[in-house]
Parts: C-alpha cells; structure tokens; sequence
C-alpha cells in the first residue's frame, strides 16, 4: 500500500513537529514509538495536567489518547487522501494520577478505506495501573471532484 506520509517520515521527531504550537505541543505530549500499527507516547504529570479538584484533569488524558490516535491516523492515510476527522470518539476512566508519567498505546482496530478506528489504553507508568480506555472513529477525507 501507498501512504501519504512515506517510510523516511514516519518517525517521532516528524510527528513531534506537527504537534508544535498546537494543542498536543502545549500539552506535554511526547511521543516513544512510532510505526503504521501502533504508537506510543506520554506525559509527564505537572501542575497544569491538573483540575482544581487536585486530580489530573480527564482532558489531557482525552488530548493525549486522541494525539496518539490521530497522528497513527496521518500515518496510515492511504496516498490520495487529503487528511481525515474524528467523527466519534468515547472514553472510559478507571483511575487517576497526581504525579509520575501518564503513557499511553495506540493500536489500530479497523482500517479501512474510508474509515479507521483506534483503541488506546492509558496507564499510570508509576503504578502499572489503567487509567484509561479510548476509541475513536476516524473519517478518511479524499479531494472533491
């Protein structure tokens, strides 16, 4: 199969780029792994990851589970097509984090040519502990005409 990012591109430092003063950027998202059938990556918990409750707020779990999906999206995006967008995505939380590294994997459920779906497991990288369960549904966009 042809891809719409090529072999010589698909590392992280590429994927990094991307996120660069953008939300993923501003997040703390690193990436640790990068290949078309799974990617990996995390955070560092600081105190802007934080809600005012003094748990780690539910949205940088949801920034960094759908980065990891979108950019394993990109990477994966058949030549021809012009990019992609979520149309659903859903999260279920089983734990949190005050401190230590947040990691997450991004592995591929359903690939096909005018969708892909995503899974990735969120965990506490001090406690070995789930914290979180991510799908999300993407749309594969084509050019018009």
């Amino acid at each position: 199969m042809e891809y719409m990012v090529p072999d010589a591109e698909l590392t992280a430092e590429q994927f990094m780029s991307r996120g660069e003063n953008r939300w993923p950027g501003h997040t703390g998202v690193e990436l640790t792994h990068v290949a078309r059938d799974r990617f990996e990556g995390g955070f560092d918990v600081q105190d802007f990851h934080m809600a005012p409750n003094g748990f780690l707020h539910a949205g940088t779990v949801v920034t960094l589970a759908d980065t990891l999906c979108g950019y394993a999206c990109v990477a994966n995006l058949p030549a021809g097509a012009s990019g992609f967008t979520t149309v659903e995505l859903k999260s279920n939380f089983m734990s949190t984090a005050r401190e230590g590294r947040v990691t997450a994997t991004a592995l591929p459920v359903h690939m096909g040519k005018t969708t892909e779906v995503w899974d990735c497991e969120v965990t506490n990288a001090n406690t070995g502990k789930r914290m979180a369960l991510f799908r999300c549904t993407q749309m594969v966009l084509y050019p018009k005409g």
